[in-house]
């Protein structure tokens, strides 16, 4: 298992393509932001079937268990259109994000391409990236659409990022705050950052196993430190 902080060992090399998880990974997972997109799932849920919320709340995190997220559970049993639920559930106030200019000063630095691969959509990524002050620094964001709604750890969608962006994988680095998420592209060759927070939010995301890292290369609870001191080594 990697230490709770590794910032250079093992040795990192040459990376040409940078692949960045979105929410909880390029703004702290104890922020308000994703117990937002959480509560709106849940409300979705209740008004769709026109149960209670704990009802709902069971179905959410069931659905989350079982396909990678709630919306893959609701488009496959439920009929649910996916930009219905995308567009209800990103209805949130991004204004409880700040701007981090030390992740934006650290990500001017940082050598390669950089790319976003996110569950979530395109329109909620640029809010989010404008809230917090890196909008202009990603070359793309690679969304559940462009997945064709295949979530994240399923591995095809890791391929179709690959095949579409054209990048070796063996020259990137994937960061996510969801180890298991990193598994896939551990297999594809790339290196892994995991983003490790201790106040994780009471959202979907269930404890996170810690017993089998073998996929982790990196584990820092500062993303910005952690590329800063890459990028002046």
């Amino acid at each position: 298992m990697p230490p709770a902080s590794s910032p250079l060992a093992p040795p990192l090399g040459p990376v040409q393509t940078w692949v960045f998880d979105l929410d909880n990974t390029l703004y702290p997972a104890s922020s308000s932001l994703f117990p937002q997109i959480d509560r709106r799932m849940r409300r979705f849920i209740a008004d769709w079937f026109g149960i209670d919320e704990g009802a709902a709340h069971d179905l959410q995190k069931r659905y989350y268990r079982e396909y990678g997220t709630t919306l893959s559970g609701l488009m496959r049993h439920d009929g649910v259109a996916p930009d219905l639920f995308l567009d209800y559930v990103h209805d949130v106030d991004h204004g409880v994000l700040s701007p981090d200019p030390r992740l934006g000063a650290a990500l001017d630095r940082l050598p390669g391409r950089k790319l976003i691969y996110t569950n979530g959509s395109v329109r909620h990524a640029e809010a989010v990236l404008e809230r917090i002050g890196l909008a202009g620094r990603f070359e793309a964001v690679f969304d559940i659409r462009a997945a064709d709604f295949i979530p994240k750890p399923q591995p095809e969608p890791y391929r179709r990022l690959i095949e579409l962006y054209r990048f070796d994988p063996q020259g990137a680095v994937m960061v996510e705050d969801i180890h298991r998420n990193l598994r896939p592209a551990a297999a594809l060759g790339m290196r892994t950052l995991w983003v490790r927070e201790e106040e994780h939010p009471d959202g979907p995301i269930p404890p996170q196993d810690e017993s089998d890292l073998a996929h982790v290369d990196y584990v820092t609870d500062d993303l910005a430190g952690w590329l800063a001191l890459l990028a002046s080594a």
